[in-house]
Protein backbone atom coordinates (compact mmCIF):
# COMPACT_ATOMS: atom_id res chain seq x y z
CA UNK A 1 0.00 0.00 0.00
CA UNK A 2 1.33 3.31 -0.96
CA UNK A 3 1.64 6.01 2.07
CA UNK A 4 1.21 9.44 1.32
CA UNK A 5 3.99 11.75 2.18
CA UNK A 6 2.93 15.19 1.18
CA UNK A 7 0.13 17.05 1.40
CA UNK A 8 -1.46 19.72 -1.19
CA UNK A 9 -2.63 22.92 0.53
CA UNK A 10 -5.79 24.10 -2.44
CA UNK A 11 -5.62 27.46 -0.40
CA UNK A 12 -8.01 30.14 -1.84
CA UNK A 13 -9.60 29.62 -5.39
CA UNK A 14 -9.73 31.68 -8.40
CA UNK A 15 -7.57 32.91 -11.23
CA UNK A 16 -3.94 34.32 -11.03
CA UNK A 17 -5.15 37.98 -10.47
CA UNK A 18 -7.15 36.72 -7.58
CA UNK A 19 -4.73 34.61 -6.29
CA UNK A 20 -2.52 37.62 -6.48
CA UNK A 21 -5.53 40.05 -4.16
CA UNK A 22 -5.18 37.78 -1.74
CA UNK A 23 -1.62 37.34 -1.14
CA UNK A 24 -1.07 41.39 -1.40
CA UNK A 25 -3.97 41.44 1.11
CA UNK A 26 -2.29 39.28 3.76
CA UNK A 27 0.98 40.49 3.16
CA UNK A 28 -0.38 43.82 4.65
CA UNK A 29 -2.24 42.30 7.15
CA UNK A 30 0.76 40.47 8.38
CA UNK A 31 2.95 43.25 7.96
CA UNK A 32 0.61 45.21 10.00
CA UNK A 33 0.05 42.71 12.89
CA UNK A 34 3.89 42.65 13.24
CA UNK A 35 3.90 46.14 13.60
CA UNK A 36 1.00 46.36 16.02
CA UNK A 37 2.19 43.91 18.04
CA UNK A 38 5.44 44.47 18.41
CA UNK A 39 5.01 48.14 19.08
CA UNK A 40 2.80 46.69 22.08
CA UNK A 41 5.98 44.57 22.97
CA UNK A 42 8.73 47.79 22.56
CA UNK A 43 5.79 49.91 24.64
CA UNK A 44 5.74 47.33 27.71
CA UNK A 45 9.42 47.21 27.79
CA UNK A 46 10.26 50.45 27.46
CA UNK A 47 7.81 52.25 29.36
CA UNK A 48 8.50 51.67 33.02
CA UNK A 49 5.16 53.16 33.71
CA UNK A 50 3.59 49.89 32.36
CA UNK A 51 5.84 47.42 34.37
CA UNK A 52 2.56 46.21 36.08
CA UNK A 53 1.59 42.65 35.78
CA UNK A 54 -1.53 43.78 33.30
CA UNK A 55 0.63 44.94 31.14
CA UNK A 56 3.27 42.76 31.57
CA UNK A 57 0.38 39.89 30.81
CA UNK A 58 -0.80 42.12 27.61
CA UNK A 59 2.94 42.37 26.33
CA UNK A 60 3.26 38.67 26.40
CA UNK A 61 0.40 38.52 24.55
CA UNK A 62 0.95 40.65 21.97
CA UNK A 63 4.40 38.42 21.73
CA UNK A 64 3.05 35.34 21.09
CA UNK A 65 0.34 36.95 18.55
CA UNK A 66 3.42 37.85 16.30
CA UNK A 67 4.54 34.26 17.07
CA UNK A 68 0.71 32.93 16.10
CA UNK A 69 0.61 34.73 13.25
CA UNK A 70 4.09 33.58 11.45
CA UNK A 71 3.14 30.12 12.31
CA UNK A 72 0.34 30.14 9.35
CA UNK A 73 0.75 33.23 6.79
CA UNK A 74 4.45 32.66 5.99
CA UNK A 75 3.38 29.27 5.04
CA UNK A 76 0.02 30.26 3.57
CA UNK A 77 1.81 33.41 0.78
CA UNK A 78 4.33 30.64 0.41
CA UNK A 79 1.45 28.59 -1.22
CA UNK A 80 -0.41 31.15 -3.16
CA UNK A 81 2.86 31.66 -4.96
CA UNK A 82 3.32 28.06 -5.32
CA UNK A 83 2.32 26.00 -8.30
CA UNK A 84 2.52 22.36 -6.57
CA UNK A 85 1.02 24.14 -3.11
CA UNK A 86 2.50 20.68 -1.69
CA UNK A 87 3.83 20.31 1.96
CA UNK A 88 5.88 17.26 3.09
CA UNK A 89 3.64 14.75 5.83
CA UNK A 90 6.51 15.96 8.73
CA UNK A 91 5.94 19.78 7.97
CA UNK A 92 2.26 19.75 7.79
CA UNK A 93 1.85 18.05 11.41
CA UNK A 94 4.98 20.69 12.65
CA UNK A 95 2.66 23.84 11.67
CA UNK A 96 -0.38 22.25 13.18
CA UNK A 97 1.59 21.69 16.39
CA UNK A 98 3.07 24.87 16.64
CA UNK A 99 -0.18 26.79 15.06
CA UNK A 100 -2.63 24.46 17.52
CA UNK A 101 0.16 25.33 20.58
CA UNK A 102 0.31 28.96 20.52
CA UNK A 103 -3.27 28.98 19.68
CA UNK A 104 -3.93 27.20 23.20
CA UNK A 105 -1.23 29.62 24.84
CA UNK A 106 -3.94 32.04 24.13
CA UNK A 107 -6.90 30.47 25.71
CA UNK A 108 -4.42 30.44 28.71
CA UNK A 109 -3.59 34.09 28.56
CA UNK A 110 -6.65 35.28 28.44
CA UNK A 111 -7.92 33.58 31.15
CA UNK A 112 -5.30 34.67 33.40
CA UNK A 113 -5.53 38.16 32.13
CA UNK A 114 -9.22 37.69 32.83
CA UNK A 115 -8.45 36.55 36.53
CA UNK A 116 -6.07 39.72 36.71
CA UNK A 117 -8.93 42.30 36.37
CA UNK A 118 -11.22 40.40 38.46
CA UNK A 119 -8.14 40.47 41.68
CA UNK A 120 -7.34 44.03 40.63
CA UNK A 121 -11.50 45.00 40.76
CA UNK A 122 -12.66 42.67 43.12
CA UNK A 123 -9.87 42.40 45.59
CA UNK A 124 -8.04 46.24 45.21
CA UNK A 125 -6.89 46.09 48.71
CA UNK A 126 -5.55 42.17 48.38
CA UNK A 127 -4.17 42.61 44.66
CA UNK A 128 -0.88 43.71 44.98
CA UNK A 129 0.30 41.33 47.72
CA UNK A 130 -1.61 38.63 45.52
CA UNK A 131 -0.40 39.48 41.79
CA UNK A 132 3.30 39.91 42.97
CA UNK A 133 5.98 40.28 40.35
CA UNK A 134 6.93 36.65 41.24
CA UNK A 135 3.23 35.48 41.11
CA UNK A 136 2.73 37.09 37.44
CA UNK A 137 6.00 35.42 36.10
CA UNK A 138 5.17 32.60 37.50
CA UNK A 139 1.63 32.60 35.51
CA UNK A 140 3.24 33.73 32.30
CA UNK A 141 5.33 30.47 32.39
CA UNK A 142 2.23 28.45 32.92
CA UNK A 143 0.59 29.60 29.62
CA UNK A 144 3.80 29.23 28.04
CA UNK A 145 4.78 25.68 29.09
CA UNK A 146 1.01 24.75 29.40
CA UNK A 147 -0.12 25.55 26.12
CA UNK A 148 2.82 23.73 24.54
CA UNK A 149 2.42 20.61 26.26
CA UNK A 150 -1.08 20.25 24.99
CA UNK A 151 -1.02 18.80 21.58
CA UNK A 152 1.62 16.44 21.45
CA UNK A 153 -1.01 13.57 21.80
CA UNK A 154 -3.88 14.48 19.63
CA UNK A 155 -0.60 15.07 16.79
CA UNK A 156 0.57 11.86 17.78
CA UNK A 157 -2.63 10.08 17.29
CA UNK A 158 -3.69 11.57 13.93
CA UNK A 159 0.21 11.35 12.37
CA UNK A 160 -0.52 7.67 13.02
CA UNK A 161 -3.40 6.99 10.90
CA UNK A 162 -2.76 5.55 7.44
CA UNK A 163 -3.01 8.06 4.86
CA UNK A 164 -2.93 6.24 1.27
CA UNK A 165 -4.37 9.08 -0.62
CA UNK A 166 -5.61 11.37 -2.30
CA UNK A 167 -3.87 13.96 -0.45
CA UNK A 168 -5.41 16.88 -1.21
CA UNK A 169 -6.48 19.24 1.64
CA UNK A 170 -8.93 22.12 0.50
CA UNK A 171 -7.16 24.61 2.99
CA UNK A 172 -4.60 26.91 3.35
CA UNK A 173 -3.99 25.26 6.73
CA UNK A 174 -2.71 21.95 8.19
CA UNK A 175 -6.42 21.50 10.10
CA UNK A 176 -7.58 18.30 12.07
CA UNK A 177 -11.25 17.84 10.30
CA UNK A 178 -9.57 17.99 6.83
CA UNK A 179 -7.01 14.88 7.82
CA UNK A 180 -9.47 13.13 9.70
CA UNK A 181 -11.21 12.85 6.13
CA UNK A 182 -8.06 12.17 3.83
CA UNK A 183 -7.53 9.13 6.30
CA UNK A 184 -8.21 5.41 4.95
CA UNK A 185 -9.99 3.84 7.77
CA UNK A 186 -12.85 5.71 10.21
CA UNK A 187 -11.24 6.76 13.12
CA UNK A 188 -14.11 7.53 15.51
CA UNK A 189 -12.22 7.22 18.51
CA UNK A 190 -9.82 9.41 17.54
CA UNK A 191 -11.65 11.93 16.12
CA UNK A 192 -13.76 11.48 19.49
CA UNK A 193 -10.80 12.52 21.42
CA UNK A 194 -9.46 14.91 19.75
CA UNK A 195 -13.16 16.41 19.90
CA UNK A 196 -13.14 16.12 23.20
CA UNK A 197 -9.73 17.54 23.86
CA UNK A 198 -10.68 20.86 21.31
CA UNK A 199 -13.47 21.61 24.17
CA UNK A 200 -11.80 21.15 26.85
CA UNK A 201 -8.73 23.54 25.84
CA UNK A 202 -11.38 25.62 24.64
CA UNK A 203 -14.39 25.65 27.31
CA UNK A 204 -12.24 25.12 30.13
CA UNK A 205 -10.32 28.70 29.74
CA UNK A 206 -13.63 29.85 28.33
CA UNK A 207 -15.56 29.44 31.81
CA UNK A 208 -13.12 30.72 33.62
CA UNK A 209 -13.49 34.23 31.46
CA UNK A 210 -17.14 34.19 32.55
CA UNK A 211 -16.34 33.30 35.95
CA UNK A 212 -13.83 36.05 36.27
CA UNK A 213 -16.14 38.74 34.40
CA UNK A 214 -19.62 37.48 36.34
CA UNK A 215 -17.54 38.82 39.77
CA UNK A 216 -16.22 42.09 37.95
CA UNK A 217 -19.74 43.25 36.65
CA UNK A 218 -21.25 42.02 40.03
CA UNK A 219 -19.01 44.28 41.73
CA UNK A 220 -18.65 47.16 39.29
CA UNK A 221 -22.65 47.22 39.69
CA UNK A 222 -22.34 47.97 42.98
CA UNK A 223 -19.95 51.01 42.34
CA UNK A 224 -21.05 54.65 43.97
CA UNK A 225 -19.75 56.22 41.48
CA UNK A 226 -20.47 56.50 38.34
CA UNK A 227 -17.17 57.43 37.49
CA UNK A 228 -15.70 54.56 39.09
CA UNK A 229 -18.18 52.04 36.64
CA UNK A 230 -16.81 53.71 33.69
CA UNK A 231 -12.98 53.49 34.43
CA UNK A 232 -13.71 49.78 35.49
CA UNK A 233 -15.98 49.22 32.37
CA UNK A 234 -13.01 50.76 30.45
CA UNK A 235 -10.53 48.78 31.52
CA UNK A 236 -12.45 45.30 31.02
CA UNK A 237 -13.99 46.34 27.77
CA UNK A 238 -10.67 45.94 25.46
CA UNK A 239 -10.22 42.33 26.87
CA UNK A 240 -14.57 41.16 26.34
CA UNK A 241 -14.02 42.42 22.77
CA UNK A 242 -11.12 40.26 22.12
CA UNK A 243 -12.35 37.63 24.23
CA UNK A 244 -15.02 37.81 22.20
CA UNK A 245 -13.41 37.88 18.96
CA UNK A 246 -11.21 35.43 19.65
CA UNK A 247 -13.09 32.77 21.64
CA UNK A 248 -16.49 33.49 18.62
CA UNK A 249 -14.95 31.81 15.70
CA UNK A 250 -12.63 29.66 17.44
CA UNK A 251 -16.33 27.66 18.85
CA UNK A 252 -17.83 28.13 15.38
CA UNK A 253 -14.63 25.84 13.59
CA UNK A 254 -13.78 23.77 16.28
CA UNK A 255 -16.53 23.01 18.99
CA UNK A 256 -19.37 22.82 16.35
CA UNK A 257 -19.35 19.46 14.04
CA UNK A 258 -16.70 20.55 11.48
CA UNK A 259 -19.11 18.39 8.77
CA UNK A 260 -21.81 21.32 9.17
CA UNK A 261 -18.73 24.00 7.82
CA UNK A 262 -17.97 23.98 4.01
CA UNK A 263 -14.80 24.25 2.62
CA UNK A 264 -15.51 28.05 2.06
CA UNK A 265 -16.43 28.75 5.65
CA UNK A 266 -13.98 26.69 7.02
CA UNK A 267 -11.43 29.11 5.42
CA UNK A 268 -13.00 32.13 6.38
CA UNK A 269 -13.32 31.48 10.23
CA UNK A 270 -10.10 29.96 10.06
CA UNK A 271 -8.08 33.67 8.03
CA UNK A 272 -10.36 35.50 10.85
CA UNK A 273 -8.83 33.93 13.76
CA UNK A 274 -5.12 33.30 12.47
CA UNK A 275 -4.90 36.83 10.78
CA UNK A 276 -7.40 39.30 10.92
CA UNK A 277 -7.93 39.08 14.99
CA UNK A 278 -4.15 39.52 15.65
CA UNK A 279 -4.42 42.54 14.06
CA UNK A 280 -7.24 43.86 15.71
CA UNK A 281 -6.22 43.29 19.43
CA UNK A 282 -3.36 45.85 19.50
CA UNK A 283 -5.79 48.81 18.29
CA UNK A 284 -8.64 46.75 20.71
CA UNK A 285 -6.36 47.27 23.42
CA UNK A 286 -4.45 51.09 22.76
CA UNK A 287 -8.07 52.91 21.69
CA UNK A 288 -9.19 52.30 25.15
CA UNK A 289 -6.14 52.73 27.20
CA UNK A 290 -4.48 55.69 27.79
CA UNK A 291 -1.37 54.44 28.94
CA UNK A 292 -0.86 52.17 26.26
CA UNK A 293 -1.93 54.74 23.83
CA UNK A 294 0.90 57.17 25.22
CA UNK A 295 3.48 54.73 25.12
CA UNK A 296 2.75 53.77 21.98
CA UNK A 297 2.91 57.21 20.66
CA UNK A 298 6.35 57.79 22.54
CA UNK A 299 7.77 54.30 20.87
CA UNK A 300 6.21 54.96 17.28
CA UNK A 301 7.42 58.90 17.44
CA UNK A 302 10.77 57.49 18.94
CA UNK A 303 11.18 54.96 15.53
CA UNK A 304 10.29 57.70 13.29
CA UNK A 305 12.47 60.58 15.14
CA UNK A 306 15.22 57.81 14.67
CA UNK A 307 14.32 57.65 10.90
Amino acid sequence: MHFVTEFVLLGFPGEREMQMFFFSLILVVYLLTLLGNGAVVCAVKWDRRLHTPMYIFLGNFAFLEIWYVSSTVPSMLINILSDTKTISFTGCFIQFYFFFSLGTTECFFLSVMAYDRYLAICCPLHYPSIMTGKFCVVLVCVCWVSGFLCYPVPIVLISQLPFCGPNIIDHFVCDPGPLFALACIPAPSTELICYTFNSVIIFGPFLSILGSYTLVLRAVLRFPSHAGRTKAFSTCGSHLMVVSLFYGTLMVMYVSPTSGNPAGMQKIITLVYSAVTPLLNPLIYSLQNKDMKDALKKVLGLRINQN
